[in-house]
């Protein structure tokens, strides 16, 4: 096991290197191979494409690139089939190993097509034209096998680190492959670049296949088969249920974006066709490539991310159409004054300048942005929807756009076919660019139009729970709640809008509200005036002073004069007076009172505290509460001291729940024992924890020392738990994941339920950030560790050997621990797996059912790949729970000697910290019965344990084996509150006296 783990890191990435990418240690190594294969790769793979087009031109010219475009489209159809097909037929190891023979194979056959000049040089064509196909082919498998091969090694919470890094190979690859191309060129000549570009991707496909040799529990063995669904998963049922306003624009979006980028290719390769010989177009594509690689990288590094999270995704996806249509239509101005018929020069030009902008857009702002636009779609149609677009519309696409293509080239030929080829690539190119300025507007208008949809979908998705804010574009989604709010024709969604805007940005919120509450119901008035306290603003004071010219309900009135106060420096207090009179409703008496206290002098005060005292005094439990809300907003600390031991005794719920409040806010540290106490009792439950979390940090060593306690019911200690989670401060985290490591049975289980149900993620991601991919596998591990004695404990403990009911409550209790110890081991992979994943292969692994089980057996194999998944495979074998026969897969990791029944009893005892409660408990029984001797320590230590019925069952087995010590142990613990305890001292005494 240990050496299984030594192999697995033994490459370590310098640290300042892993700080300086946001990778983990554990991910640091992977991460760079990774990184390495796809630059060496890509560095062959363009040099290949490189040294194909100035083939292809020299040989075709640019009017025939539009076939390309179109046998491309449909071969990259073809190729997501084949690539499928052998995902099913192999294991994925050699999946990898057979695509890259068949992306480098043919190159030798290219290298020999080329040179050849049979039937008047046919087969040296079809040999250029198949060999610029197969670049695109190149580039599909290439994708394939590193999106696969990152797949396998990463998990969905690991990709979204390491894939942006691993991607960046190809910015990396375009440098260093630009620059050495000329050199090259003149080392070997044109057609020899095909053997150095061949040796180069075979030397990436070796590491590739190094890393499934260094990483074998990431691969599995077995080939990916078709897993069959329970619900229906057709495409053409899940588009029934897609949102077709977001969706149309989207694939018009993606569409567009491929068209321009073709569109810019073919008119930037027509004018090098003109300007260049054939190995001047391959010399200056590298240089090219390299000046623009040098760009892509810093821009991808420092500008892309920075300018979506500032700008926003729409305004950031809006820069490429932008541009191109300016510098579009500024060649279209150039050509029209002709400038002294230097119109080629301009279009060179601008076809150069169009390019550079589109690549470096295109592979930094746009490929970062693209999956931020599938996020608001539903879960169970996002995967379906993207495959759709990006791998049915935009081969379609390209199809298209290379008929338009040729449609366009062969009418100008035959309009043209008297004027020189230079005129023709001319008035070619003008009408490229017009195309590129008319398709770069659209796309930006359908950018555009996008953006509404996609806040109505966020809504949407936030209104359901299953929204976070963290992958979403909060510029454009805030500047359309105001647009939300003024279209919604339900309360409902118009509350939920509220509740966005207050999360999104609370301090602008009142500015957005304020002009609307006339126009709002009085639930969602009440709503927006909780939201605008927090942050008042006078700029907005007038529109509440409309409403309470309105006269509105009693509770809004007493919001809205609070707002009216706190949004002003100075108040004439004669406004507020009036409101303390007895006659006055007690809402708006307390909140008068509260105002007054705040800022009135001495003589006002005074007469604002007689009012709350009343108020504390009265029977009526509406006036004890909002007397508390005053005490907590503005009363002075010695009146607080006065009614609070009176207040404690009240035993009515909302005032107790009104007074955990109050000591919370008012940080009366000395109470703070009452939050914790108050979990014994239901009613004050929910108030204790939002208590609780109110006070944070500060509460923590207390919250902590209570979770802690053992002798603490597990409810009461689940409880206090779930309330230190909420806090979620880097100090609670750090708390819940020291006690994860140090904890075991019931308490790990809780934890780990606890950290799984953290929003956002951030308990996975605290747990990664402390504990490691390496310290979770330690973890299981531990687990793993568990079970192997358990598997000792079931052989040796035989009930054949050993007579007796306890033995046989033993091997029940060692049954029950086995499946605790599974379920922790499944819910410690949900911190490194998907969790649906993990529920899906859990509850087929539970049906029972031969062909489900295989079904959940498929899922883990394909998804797990800890240093011990054959273990895995081998124990779930029969499904759960885990038959005695399948636990001899243990031996693996833990030798088995066999024991007499006594001495693994004993050692089950030395174990006993990792034992549950009950299986302790059994151990004492059985050791009774066989009249086996205890260890003085484990009896004492037992003794201690917060369960009654195990110390009831360490007290029993005293009495029999030490009459004189069980006298001894009475008197310690003759005062026991356990009642099962209490009733054995009794019974001992009867019998001893």
């Amino acid at each position: 096991m240990t050496s299984l783990r030594q192999k697995k890191y033994k490459y370590q990435v310098p640290k300042i290197l892993l700080t300086w990418f946001n990778l983990r240690p554990e991910e640091g190594e992977r991460t760079f191979l990774m990184f390495a294969v796809f630059t060496v790769t890509s560095m062959g793979m363009l040099w290949l494409e490189q040294t194909s087009i100035a083939l292809f031109l020299q040989s075709f010219g640019v009017k025939w690139l539009p076939l390309i475009y179109i046998s491309s489209a449909l071969l990259g159809s073809a190729l997501g089939v084949i690539y499928s097909s052998l995902q099913r037929t192999f294991p994925i190891q050699k999946v990898l190993l057979i695509v890259m023979i068949i992306m480098t194979l043919p190159l030798l056959i290219f290298r020999v097509g080329i040179s050849e000049n049979y039937l008047q040089g046919f087969i040296g064509l079809l040999t250029v034209f198949l060999f610029r196909l197969w670049i695109d082919v190149q580039e599909i498998l290439n994708d394939l096998n590193v999106q696969l091969a990152s797949n396998q090694l990463f998990n969905i919470r690991e990709i979204k680190r390491t894939y942006p890094l691993i991607s960046s190979g190809l910015l990396l690859a375009d440098i260093l492959a630009g620059f050495s191309l000329p050199i090259l060129l003149f080392i070997f000549g044109l057609k020899n670049i095909l053997f150095v570009a061949l040796l180069m991707m075979l030397f990436g496909g070796f590491l590739l296949y190094n890393i499934t040799k260094i990483y074998q529990q990431s691969f599995p063995n077995n080939p990916l088969k078709n897993v069959p669904k329970s619900e229906p998963n057709l495409l053409s049922e899940r588009l029934k249920n897609a949102p077709r306003d977001y969706l149309i624009p989207l694939m018009i979006f993606f569409v567009l974006c491929k068209v321009l980028f073709l569109l810019v290719e073919f008119n930037y390769l027509g004018q090098l066709e003109v300007k260049f010989e054939t190995d001047e177009i391959a010399s200056f594509l590298g240089l090219f490539a390299g000046i623009l690689g040098v760009f892509e990288l810093l821009f991808q590094w420092f500008v892309s991310s920075r300018a979506v999270e500032k700008l926003g995704v729409f305004i950031s996806s809006m820069f490429l159409p932008v541009f191109l249509s300016i510098i579009g239509m500024g060649t279209i101005i150039l050509q029209n004054k002709a400038f002294n018929g230097s119109t080629p020069e301009i279009l060179l030009a601008s076809a150069l300048v169009i390019k550079f902008i589109d690549e470096l857009f295109h592979y930094t702002l746009i490929a970062g942005i693209k999956p931020f636009l599938f996020q608001p779609l539903p879960l169970k149609i996002r995967g379906s929807i993207q495959t759709l677009i990006q791998g049915v519309a935009e081969p379609i696409a390209t199809g298209i756009t290379g008929v338009i293509i040729l449609i366009i080239v062969s009418l100008l030929n035959n309009i043209m076919a008297s004027e020189k080829p230079e005129a023709l690539a001319t008035v070619q190119s003008q009408i490229f660019v017009v195309g590129i300025v008319l398709c770069s507007l659209i796309w930006a208008a359908s950018a555009w139009y996008l953006r509404s949809s996609y806040i109505n979908l966020l809504i949407q998705e936030a209104e359901q729970g299953r929204l976070g804010f963290s992958n979403v574009d909060l510029t454009a989604f805030k500047r359309a709640i105001l647009e939300a709010l003024n279209n919604k024709e339900t309360e409902t969604d118009k509350s939920s809008c509220i509740d966005l805007l207050a999360k999104i940005d609370p301090v602008n919120a009142t500015e957005i509200l304020a002009p609307k509450l006339l126009n709002f119901s009085p639930n969602l008035q009440k709503q927006s005036l909780e939201v605008m306290l927090n942050y008042p603003n006078p700029k907005c004071l007038f529109s509440v002073q409309k409403l309470i010219y309105t006269d509105p309900p009693l509770d809004i009135l007493a919001l809205s004069l609070r707002y009216v106060w706190l949004s002003q420096q100075e108040l004439d207090l004669r406004i507020l007076k009036p409101y303390l009179q007895e006659n006055i409703e007690p809402v708006l008496r307390s909140t008068a009172a509260t105002l007054i206290l705040q800022r009135g002098d001495n003589e006002d005060k005074d007469e604002a505290i007689s009012v709350v005292e009343k108020m504390l005094n009265s029977s009526a439990e509406n006036d004890q509460i909002l007397a508390i809300q005053t005490l907590k907003d503005g009363a002075p600390n010695f009146l607080i001291k006065r009614y609070l031991p009176k207040l404690l005794k009240q035993k009515s719920a909302p005032v107790r729940c009104a007074l955990l409040t109050l000591i919370a806010e008012k940080n009366l540290d000395e109470h703070y024992h009452l939050l914790l106490q108050s979990f014994y009792d239901k009613s004050l439950r929910e108030a204790a924890s939002k208590s609780l979390v109110y006070l944070g940090n500060e509460i923590l060593p207390l919250l902590k020392e209570f979770v802690e306690d053992k002798n603490k019911p597990d409810l009461i200690r689940l409880l206090a738990w779930n309330s230190l989670s909420e806090i979620g401060t880097v100090q609670v985290y750090d708390t819940l994941i020291q006690q994860l490591i140090t904890s075991w049975g019931i308490t790990r289980r809780n934890l780990l339920r606890i950290i799984l149900r953290i929003p956002n993620d951030l308990g996975l991601d605290a747990v990664m950030e402390r504990l490691g991919r390496t310290g979770i596998e330690t973890l299981i591990d531990q687990e793993l560790l568990m079970l192997g004695q358990i598997y000792a404990a079931k052989i040796d403990l035989n009930p054949e050997l050993i007579a007796g009911r306890e033995v046989q409550l033993l091997l029940d209790a060692l049954d029950g621990m086995q499946i605790d110890i599974i379920e922790r081991c499944f819910l410690l992979m949900k911190l490194l797996y998907p969790v649906d994943t993990i529920e899906a292969a859990i509850v087929n692994l539970n049906s029972g059912n031969f062909s489900s089980i295989a079904l959940g057996l498929e899922l883990l194999d394909n998804t797990i790949d800890l240093p011990q998944k054959t273990l895995f495979l081998q124990l779930l074998e029969e499904g759960l729970p885990i038959k005695i026969e399948q636990l001899h897969s243990l031996k693996s990791i833990i030798s088995y000697s066999p024991m007499s029944p006594k001495d693994r009893l004993l050692r089950l005892l030395i174990l006993r910290h990792f034992l549950s409660d009950w299986c302790l408990a059994c151990c004492f029984h059985l050791a009774r019965l066989q009249q086996w001797q205890i260890p003085q320590p484990a009896t004492t230590i037992s003794l201690r344990n917060p369960n009654g019925f195990v110390r009831e069952a360490v007290l029993t087995y005293i009495k029999e084996a030490n009459p004189a010590r069980c006298l001894q142990i009475i008197a310690k613990i003759e005062k026991d509150s356990n009642p099962l305890v209490s009733a054995l001292i009794k019974q001992i005494k009867t019998e001893f006296s």
